[in-house]
């Protein structure tokens, strides 16, 4: 979230931010509710203050006056209980709407109002010309044997799928490729619970917002999270770092669970949007620094880059417009591969920077070089997702005859297998 005393101090900023975004916000309440808060506050700390000075004069008065004074002190406990009654209710107003407030967009973070106005910022590789009709990758991996979406959806129902034989390998060996990129680039590898408690999911913003979009145990009151980030950046929360210990540079592969909530209709065939699966996700933790924020959020992006030119895979990187960013980036670039069964280009990473947002929420702090406590930076981006990363192997990397060979890079993690054919 947001400081207060940021958003009181620039609410045309925070305004003007929300409307880039298209996030509807009553600022004017907020604004109200807080000073009702801060008034609050003090009439309750006064109240409180005055009731212990008369409550330790009132055994030196004299009989006829203590019964009066009893009395009064009586009618300000009353006045004390009923304004931390007003407190509690305004407060919880207060917190809710202040879970709401977006982040202020970087003023770099283009004007739209979805990702069709996402405005691209470079383009890597040429998009081959196999010189043959390609099969997409449901058809080509049902000839192979390695992709079973009819028995996905028989076992699981829709947007479920299984992965067989060598498309089990190869959804293992790209994973465990990217994973081994990370670790060479000095990230910290972990093994993450994906069933998190509430303020695990509030503290990184998936909600409020986001509840249609998880899966929820009501029983145990756990979510099943849609990415690595969620455990990654809450697993120091609640601590206060030292400033040697920044930055922290974590890094996991985890499955993911995502109801897909308003997609019904929406690619619908194929690997693309589907229910579980799995990925890397590279995590960072910075002091509050905006210059190394954004080299920071540079590296991020190299690290994806580069893991997609080991695998010879054309993309494009494209910066995020307002009404595409969500609420608690300041700025996000996507990374996009090219799917030949799309006919265009397809999101397989998402890199993001929040300054300070999420630290605050999740009380994630460290003390500088002058013994000031202050919220860290965070920022994430994916390694690689699995099985959407396929799509572009599978129909880039197919021959006429129907078999794939395997990218150079993943070869190792295959057994040094070059091709796979029915």
């Amino acid at each position: 979230m947001l400081d207060i005393r940021v958003i009181r101090d620039n609410p045309d900023a925070v305004r003007d931010g929300a409307r880039k975004k298209r996030i509807a916000l009553d600022l004017d309440r907020l604004l109200a509710l807080d000073d009702r808060r801060r008034a609050l506050i003090r009439q309750v700390e006064d109240g409180k203050a005055e009731q212990r000075r008369r409550g330790k004069a009132v055994g030196m008065l004299a009989p006829d006056r203590k019964a009066a004074e009893l009395a009064e002190l009586g009618r300000l406990k009353e006045a004390i209980g009923a304004g931390e009654g007003e407190l509690q209710q305004v407060m919880a107003e207060w917190e809710a709407l202040m879970l709401r407030v977006p982040n202020v967009p970087a003023p770099e973070v283009p004007e739209g109002g979805d990702d069709s106005e996402n405005v691209e910022v470079r383009r890597v590789g040429a998009v081959p010309d196999k010189g043959f009709p390609l099969l997409d990758h449901v058809e080509l991996g049902r000839r192979l044997g390695i992709i079973d979406v009819e028995r996905g959806v028989k076992v699981s129902g829709a947007r479920f799928y299984f992965l067989c034989g060598d498309g089990a390998l190869l959804h293992r060996a790209v994973l465990a490729f990217a994973l081994d990129h990370m670790v060479r680039r000095g990230f910290s590898p972990m093994e993450v619970p994906v069933l998190v408690r509430d303020p695990a999911m509030t503290g990184t913003a998936y909600f409020p917002g986001g509840e249609e979009q998880a899966y929820r145990l009501e029983r145990d009151q756990l979510n099943l999270v849609g990415t690595a980030e969620v455990p990654l950046t809450s697993f120091r929360g609640g601590e206060i770092l030292a400033e040697s210990e920044l930055p922290l540079r974590l890094v996991a592969q985890s499955h993911c669970f995502r109801r897909e909530a308003g997609a019904a209709g929406k690619d619908t065939r194929g690997l693309y949007r589907i229910h579980q699966f799995q990925k890397v996700e590279q995590v960072c933790i910075l002091p509050a620094d905006e210059e190394q924020s954004r080299a920071e959020h540079e590296a991020i992006v190299r690290h994806a880059e580069d893991l997609l030119a080991a695998l010879e895979l054309p993309y494009r990187v494209v910066n995020v417009c307002g009404g595409d960013l969500g609420q608690p980036q300041v700025q996000k670039f996507d990374i996009e591969t090219w799917m030949p069964s799309r006919g265009g280009w397809g999101e397989t990473h998402s890199a993001s920077r929040f300054h300070d947002f999420q630290a605050r929420r999740l009380d994630l702090r460290y003390r500088d070089g002058q013994g000031e406590l202050r919220f860290c930076h965070t920022l994430n981006n994916t390694v690689v997702a699995s099985p959407r990363i396929l799509i572009p192997i599978l129909e880039l990397y197919q021959q006429r005859d129907g078999s794939v060979v395997v990218p150079r890079a993943l070869r190792p993690y295959m057994g040094g297998r070059e091709v796979i054919a029915r």
